[in-house]
């Protein structure tokens, strides 16, 4: 069996590059969704991971980055991209018909996957947020008060413990190092409001896992959109020392035990109800 396969679909604004690390008889199937100026093959160690849980694993590299087309880390409207994730969930349950899908959402693919629940939750069996830009981020506002938008490039240091982590990061040829766009933090400010707006996402089981030192996503500002969007089966974990990337993190393996253990009693919880 191939560790990946690739997948090219006709996306909202250009062909969208869907990654698969597949199983041949997956007990649930998890979409992934990946942050912003990466790519989602930063997760192959998660997506090994979930393989491993008997897991098959689908991803887009969303508009503007990685191998999709669009001009590098430009989003004018973040529906368009929760559309294009939509494709990819639809290549993934007829793949496999009538397996559970999971979402799982990093940092702007956190907002995205919100949004994605709000649009489509009853199409989820659980969603989960690692780091997500939802409720209090402050970034945006800051950077649109300035007439041009000043180069403050992501710190590698700031992703995780393990210096390996931003080394890999900072040589990353698919990964953006330039300035934020201005339409691109305005859809952020604009989809920030619509989550907010819009309400919770119901009885859909909702993990949330976050670096208590996380300096790109303070925790603060996101507790309040994550409380705020989840409709009362919320699960947290913050872990002491971590920075934004918990799945790369120095205690990863504490963090994937975490995600394990909630998606057995998600799963185990829908076949006794079946």
């Amino acid at each position: 069996m191939p560790d990946t396969r690739e997948h090219l679909l006709p996306g909202t604004r250009g062909t969208i590059t869907a990654h698969e690390w597949p199983h041949e008889r997956p007990r649930y199937v998890a979409l992934l969704a990946h942050g912003y100026g990466e790519h989602v093959g930063r997760y192959a160690e998660l997506a090994a991971v979930l393989r491993t849980h008997g897991t098959a694993v689908f991803g887009p590299d969303h508009q503007g980055h990685g191998t999709s087309a669009g001009e590098r880390v430009l989003i004018e409207d973040f529906e368009d991209v929760v559309t294009d994730l939509h494709a990819v969930a639809e290549l993934a349950r007829a793949t496999h018909p009538g397996v559970p899908l999971v979402l799982i959402g990093h940092s702007m693919g956190g907002l995205i996957a919100a949004r994605f629940a709000q649009r489509y939750g009853a199409e989820l069996a659980a969603l989960v947020l690692s780091g997500p830009v939802i409720g209090g981020w402050e970034l945006p506002g800051r950077l649109l008060a300035f007439d041009e938008i000043p180069d403050v490039p992501v710190s590698p240091a700031a992703l995780s413990r393990d210096p390996g982590v931003g080394a890999a990061y900072a040589a990353d040829p698919l990964v953006w190092h330039g300035p934020m766009k201005r339409p691109t933090l305005e859809a952020f400010a604009q989809t920030l409001d619509t989550v907010s707006e819009l309400g919770d996402i119901g009885a859909l089981p909702l993990l949330w896992l976050h670096g208590a030192d996380d300096r790109l996503v303070p925790l603060v500002g996101s507790r309040v959109g994550v409380e705020r969007l989840s409709g009362g089966e919320l699960t947290g974990h913050v872990y002491a020392g971590a920075r934004h990337e918990v799945f790369q993190e120095t205690n990863r393996a504490e963090v994937f035990a975490d995600l394990i253990r909630f998606l057995d009693g998600v799963l185990n919880r829908a076949t006794r109800s079946a």
